[in-house]
C-alpha cells in the first residue's frame, strides 16, 4: 500500500491496519504453555499493551534467555503507598526483584518471564493502575511536576495532567479482554490489592471512557483511528521556575502561567523530540517550540487537536523519521498554527513569558501546602534494589508499610516521599540509615543530577553500557573536578547506550551517547535550565578516554569561567569545539 507521497507504508502501519484493535495473536501465544517469547510481529503488537520483549544479552553467546519489561502509567509519578507495596511483592515474584523509576516517572518490571506476564499485568490493573498505552504509537506517560503541593498551583496542574491523560488513552478494548475482564488470578494478595483501591478510593483513573461503536458494533477510536499515530508521542506539563520535567523535550508540553497567584492557563509547546539514529541525518534532537498560550478549559481540547495534526501528518513510511517534531521542522511553526487554528476553531492568542532557572531534583525535607512534610531521596540510576549492605527496596517497604506516605517519582528517575507528618521524619530517616542508604539524603552536585538509561544486558536496542557503568563514570568526572579545584560543583551528565536518548543526554551539560561497545559520542553544551541543546564534540571516543578528555575541559574551565558560570555555558563559547570541515 502507498502513500500520497509515493513511498510505501512502514511495515508497523500495515500491522495496525490489519488489527486495529492491537489484539495480535497475544492470547494464543499466552495460552501455549511451550512458548517463552512473542511472534515477530506481535513483538510490535505487546508494546502497545506496556511490554517490550527482550533478553539477556550477557547469554547470548551460550543461548538466548527471553523476558520481557512491563511498564506502568502513573500520572506525574504519583504511587500511592498501598499501590507501591504491591508493585514490590509484584516485582520480587515476577520480575527480577527490583523496580527501575523510568524518565518520564513510571516504574518498569524487568527480566519477567512470558508465564508472569498475565498475573503482572491483571495484579498491576487490580491496584488501579495500567500498562495500557505507556509503549507503541500512542500517548505515552504524561509527566508532571514531582513535587507534593506547595500551593494550589501544583493541585491543579495535577488535575490537567490526569484529564489529559484519560482524554489520549486509545480506545481499543484488546486491552482489558486479554489482561483484565474474567482474568482470574489468586496470588494471595487480596489485602494488599483492597488497600491499593481504597487508596486511590476511585475507579481506575487509567481507565478509558468506554467507546463509540460502528454500525457492526465494533468500537471506534475518534482520535486514534485504526492505524494510531505514526510513533510515540509524549506529553508533560512543568511549573517554571523549575522545568524538573525537560519540558522542552516533549512532543506537547504546558507550561504553566501563574498571574496573581492564580493558574490562568499554559503556554503550549510542540516538537520536541531527542531520538536520533546514527548516520542519518534525516534525524536529529529538537526542542520544541513555543506555539500559544491556553487557557486550562481548552488542555483536553487543543491536545487533542496537537495528537490529531501528528496523526495525520507524521510520516508513516519511515518510523525513523516519524515524530511530530519533524512536522514541526520541515513544514514550520507557522504552518502548524495555522494548522491547529483549523481544527480548534481560531489561532491562539500569543505566548506568556516565562522563565525557567533550573531543573533538577531537590533532596531533604520540606514542607507542603498542608503542613505536612515530603523527602527528596536520590535513587542512584533509578533502581529500586537491594545490594550487600545496601538494601534500599527493603527500607522502602518498611517505610511504606508503617507510614504510608504517597511515593513520587521523578522525571530524574529519582524519589519523593510526601504526606509525612513532622512527628514520623525522624524514624523515616532512621529506617533509610539502618538500612544502608544514607548516600540518598546527600548524593552531591554531579550524582544528584545525573542519569543513565538501562541499556545492556536487557535493552534490545543498547549498543553500549549505560547503567552498569554510570555510577563508576560519575566518581571519575567528580575526581576531575577536584583537580582543576572545583571539586563539588554543579553538573548535569547523562549517558544511554544507544542514540533513542531515553535518558536525555542531548540537552545535558555533559552527555554520552553509546556507538559501539566501550565507545560513545560526547555531547556538550546543554544547560542546565534544559532550553539548550548540546552539540557533538568527540565522535567515538573511548570509555577510559573519556573521563581524562573532560578532565581537561575543567581545568580549562576553572581558568576562564566567569564567576558563576556554568560549565555548559562556559563549553557552549569556548574555544574547544573541533574546526568544521572544508566545503
Amino acid at each position: 500500500m502507498d502513500t500520497p507521497s509515493g513511498k510505501p507504508l512502514s511495515k508497523n502501519e500495515l500491522l495496525k491496519a490489519d488489527k486495529p484493535d492491537l489484539s495480535g495473536n497475544i492470547r494464543e501465544t499466552l495460552a501455549n504453555a511451550e512458548a517463552d517469547r512473542f511472534s515477530g510481529d506481535d513483538e510490535q503488537f505487546i508494546k502497545f499493551h506496556g511490554i517490550y520483549q527482550q533478553d539477556d544479552r550477557d547469554k547470548r553467546k551460550t543461548c538466548k534467555e527471553y523476558s520481557v519489561m512491563v511498564r506502568t502509567r502513573q500520572t506525574g509519578g504519583i504511587v500511592p503507598a498501598a499501590q507501591y507495596l504491591v508493585y514490590d511483592e509484584l516485582s520480587g515474584r515476577f520480575a527480577n526483584g527490583t523496580l527501575r523509576i523510568t524518565s518520564r516517572q513510571t516504574f518498569q518490571f524487568h527480566g519477567v518471564l512470558q508465564k508472569g506476564i498475565g498475573s503482572l499485568i491483571k495484579s498491576i490493573n487490580d491496584a488501579l493502575s495500567s500498562t495500557l498505552a505507556t509503549c507503541g504509537d500512542v500517548n505515552r506517560n504524561v509527566t508532571a511536576p514531582s513535587n507534593p503541593p506547595v500551593d494550589t498551583i501544583a493541585v491543579q496542574v495535577d488535575e490537567d495532567a490526569f484529564a489529559i491523560t484519560r482524554a489520549l488513552l486509545p480506545r481499543t478494548t484488546a486491552y482489558h479482554s486479554i489482561w483484565v475482564d474474567g482474568v482470574q488470578v489468586d496470588l494471595g494478595l487480596g489485602d494488599k490489592i483492597a488497600k491499593a483501591r481504597a487508596a486511590v478510593d476511585q475507579a481506575n483513573p487509567y481507565m478509558p471512557p468506554p467507546a463509540d461503536t460502528d454500525d457492526s458494533g465494533a468500537p471506534v477510536d475518534h482520535l486514534y483511528g485504526k492505524t494510531y499515530l505514526p510513533r510515540k508521542f509524549k506529553t508533560g506539563f512543568a511549573i517554571p521556575p523549575n522545568n524538573d520535567t525537560d519540558i522542552f523535550t516533549n512532543d506537547m508540553g504546558y507550561v504553566a502561567i501563574v498571574e496573581n497567584g492564580k493558574l490562568i492557563g499554559y503556554n503550549l509547546l510542540v516538537g520536541g523530540g531527542l531520538g536520533t539514529s546514527h548516520g542519518n541525518k534525516a534525524t536529529y534532537p529538537r526542542l520544541a517550540d513555543v506555539i500559544g498560550f491556553i487557557t486550562r478549559e481548552q488542555v483536553v481540547s487543543v491536545g487533542a487537536a496537537v495528537v490529531a495534526i501528528h496523526r495525520d501528518w507524521g510520516d508513516r513510511t519511515d518510523r525513523k523519521h516519524a515524530r511530530i517534531k519533524y512536522v514541526l521542522q520541515e513544514k514550520g511553526v507557522e504552518w502548524f498554527r495555522h494548522e491547529l487554528a483549523q481544527r480548534i476553531g481560531g489561532p491562539l492568542p500569543a505566548p506568556k513569558p516565562f522563565l525557567f532557572r533550573g531543573q533538577g531534583d531537590a533532596f531533604g525535607w520540606f514542607k507542603q501546602l498542608d503542613g505536612d512534610w515530603f523527602l527528596g531521596l536520590f535513587i542512584e540510576t533509578g533502581r529500586v534494589k537491594d545490594a550487600g549492605d545496601y538494601k534500599l527496596k527493603t527500607a522502602l517497604r518498611v517505610i511504606a508499610e508503617k507510614y504510608a506516605p504517597t511515593f513520587r517519582l521523578t522525571a530524574t528517575q529519582n524519589l519523593i516521599l510526601s504526606d509525612v507528618k513532622d512527628s514520623d521524619k525522624a524514624a523515616i530517616e532512621k529506617i533509610l540509615h539502618d538500612h544502608g542508604c544514607s548516600i540518598v539524603f546527600n548524593p552531591g552536585l554531579i550524582k544528584g543530577r545525573g542519569m543513565a538509561c538501562p541499556a545492556l544486558p536487557t535493552c534490545g536496542l543498547a549498543l553500549a553500557e549505560s547503567e552498569r557503568v554510570f555510577p563508576k563514570f560519575l566518581e571519575k568526572l567528580e575526581e576531575g573536578q577536584a583537580a582543576a579545584g572545583i571539586a563539588g560543583e554543579e553538573l548535569v551528565v547523562r549517558m544511554t547506550g544507544c542514540p533513542n536518548g531515553c535518558a536525555r543526554p542531548y540537552n545535558a551539560e555533559i552527555g554520552l551517547v553509546g556507538k559501539a561497545p566501550g565507545k560513545y559520542n560526547i555531547m556538550l553544551g546543554g544547560n542546565r535550565e534544559g532550553t539548550r541543546l548540546a552539540r557533538l564534540w568527540k565522535e567515538s571516543a573511548l570509555s577510559d578516554e573519556i573521563p581524562v578528555l573532560i578532565g581537561e575541559l575543567f581545568k580549562q574551565y576553572a581558568k576562564e569561567r566567569k564567576a558563576g558560570q556554568a560549565f555548559g555555558d562556559w563549553v557552549d563559547q569556548a574555544a574547544v569545539w573541533p574546526a568544521a570541515p572544508a566545503a
